[in-house]
C-alpha cells in the first residue's frame, strides 16, 4: 500500500497550467486545479470539453505539452500509467474494459497484480508462498465482493453481465489495488435510476469507509450535486468554473455554457 503522507483537508493532488494538444486541437488548455485529500471532486462539462483527457494526463496514458501536476508532494510533468497504479492511482473507463471471459471473481483479482510478490514459476506451479500469498489476495477480493453486493455473480463471466453490473465489478478491480486516489470515468453512463443509485451509495461509502479521495466525471448533474464536495467546469478545454457545488449551480458562465437556463 502506498505510504500515505497527506492528511485530511490537505491537497493530495494539484495541477498546474496543464495543456495538451493532438496536432492542431487543443484538447487541455491552461487549467490548473486541486484535489484535497478525503473528497469527491467532480469534473464536469460539455462532450470534447477535455475532461476524459485531464484524467489520461493524471494518470500518465496522457503527456501534457506544459504544465506540472503534483501528487503527494512530487512534482511531475509525466507520469506513466503502471508508475501512477503503483502510487496509489487507481481508473476506471469511460466505456467499460474488462475481460469479458473471465468470471467477477478472476476479473477483481487482477486489481491485485501489483500486491502480488511471487515470481512467475512459483506462480505457476502454485506452492508455498505464491499459494499463500494469492489466497490471502482472494480473500481480499471476496471481501470486495460482498462490499459491492456482488456475490451472486462472482464466478459469472462478465461479458453475461449487464451494464449496470459490470460497471459495479470494474469499480471492484479499482478497489482491489487499494487505492489513495480513486479516478472514475463516467461511473453511472449507460444506468437507469435504481443502478445510479447503487453506484452513487458506493462510492460515498468508497469515500467514507475506506477514506479514498475521489474525482468523477459525470454528466447527471443531480449526482454531480449531490455527492461531490467541490466541481470543476470545463468548457473547449479550459476552466470556466469551480467550487462547492452550490456555487457552480448558480455561476452564470457554467450555466451558459453547460447546465442552461432550464437547469
Amino acid at each position: 500500500m502506498v505510504e500515505n503522507t497527506v492528511k485530511p483537508g490537505e491537497i493530495l493532488l494539484s495541477v498546474e497550467d496543464i495543456s495538451l494538444s493532438f496536432g492542431a486541437v487543443r484538447a487541455i488548455s491552461e487549467v490548473s486545479f486541486d484535489i484535497k485529500k478525503g473528497e469527491v471532486r467532480a469534473i464536469i462539462g460539455p462532450n470534447g470539453a477535455g475532461k476524459t483527457s485531464m484524467l489520461n494526463c493524471i494518470n500518465g496514458f496522457y503527456h501534457p505539452q506544459q504544465g506540472t501536476i503534483t501528487y503527494k508532494g512530487i512534482t511531475r510533468s509525466a507520469m506513466k500509467p503502471y508508475e501512477a497504479a503503483a502510487q496509489g492511482i487507481a481508473r476506471t473507463f469511460q466505456n467499460v474494459a474488462l475481460f469479458k471471459g473471465m468470471s467477477t471473481l478472476d476479473n477483481i483479482m487482477t486489481g491485485r497484480n501489483l500486491k502480488m510478490k511471487s515470481g512467475i514459476l512459483a506462480s505457476t506451479l502454485w506452492w508455498g508462498k505464491a499459494q499463500k500469498e494469492e489466497m490471502e489476495h482472494r480473500r481480499f477480493v471476496e471481501d470486495i465482493i460482498d462490499f459491492l453486493e456482488i456475490e451472486a455473480i462472482r464466478k459469472t463471466p462478465v461479458g453475461r453481465l449487464p451494464y449496470g453490473l459490470q460497471k459495479r465489478v470494474e469499480l471492484g478491480r479499482a478497489l482491489a489495488a487499494e487505492p489513495e486516489l480513486l479516478l472514475l470515468d463516467e461511473p453511472m453512463a449507460g444506468m437507469n435510476l435504481e443502478e445510479k443509485q447503487d453506484m452513487c451509495r458506493f462510492i460515498l461509502d468508497v469515500n467514507d469507509e475506506f477514506g479514498t479521495t475521489i474525482c468523477l466525471i459525470e454528466h447527471d448533474m443531480g449526482v454531480v450535486m449531490d455527492i461531490s464536495d467541490r466541481v470543476m467546469v470545463l468548457d473547449y478545454g479550459g476552466k470556466i468554473g469551480d467550487g462547492v457545488p452550490d456555487e457552480v449551480r448558480n455561476d452564470q458562465n457554467v450555466i451558459d455554457a453547460y447546465l442552461g437556463g432550464g437547469h
